[in-house]
């Protein structure tokens, strides 16, 4: 993989926090969607020298590394940084893969650059790049209820009426990803951003 041209890979980089008592959390989103898209590849994650679970293989049919950083979330622009580094992707070709407060649960956005909505993910990635335009898959979460604290609810495992729903918009956050290496940004928010569960349910 190292010798592929940088021009011919992406790096496609799901967020969470590393260990089993975070596993469920809903701040976890894009290490569920990542496992979705390892399983589709038909390849396991191994450790890399990043602080990172790499599994390189293919998206779609196009060259592609998968990666789950194993530092904390607030810490994740190191493993993603080094990774980019290492395979030699540009920032325009990373995919970052997170739970989003401002998209309502059962939605899916995609999106190029744009800030990090106090999401510590994306703002330790944005640090690390130097830039904010890669692309981002936005797992929606909704807003906590209540008073209830943003670290409190990003922290806690999806709510039982939501696990109802959760595995299959894990499976059509892989969809999102795989159209956007495949077809590009705006074919993807064609295609996708209609389609939020509550409206219209699975597409057919």
């Amino acid at each position: 993989m190292e010798g592929v041209p940088a021009v011919d890979r992406w790096l496609v980089v799901g967020l969470g926090n590393p260990g089993p008592e975070y596993a469920g959390n809903r701040h976890n989103a894009g290490f569920m969607v990542l496992d979705e898209l390892a399983a589709r590849a038909g390849g396991r994650f191994k450790a890399h020298r990043s602080r990172a679970e790499v599994l390189e293989g293919r998206v779609a049919g196009v060259s592609a590394v998968l990666a789950k950083p194993l530092s904390f979330m607030n810490l994740s622009g190191g493993p993603v940084k080094a990774l980019a580094d290492f395979y030699k992707v540009d920032p325009a070709r990373v995919v970052v893969v997170h739970d989003e407060l401002d998209v309502p649960y059962g939605a899916l956005r995609a999106k190029l650059g744009g800030g990090d909505n106090g999401h510590n993910g994306l703002k330790s990635i944005t640090r690390s790049l130097g830039t904010p335009d890669y692309l981002r898959v936005r797992f929606g979460i909704g807003r906590p209820p209540g008073r209830m604290d943003v670290a409190s609810y990003v922290l806690r495992d999806f709510a039982t009426a939501e696990r109802k729903e959760l595995a299959f918009l894990v499976d059509r956050a892989a969809d999102v990803v795989e159209s956007l290496v495949r077809a590009g940004l705006e074919a993807t928010q064609n295609a996708f951003h209609p389609l939020d569960l509550k409206l219209s349910g699975p597409p057919r």
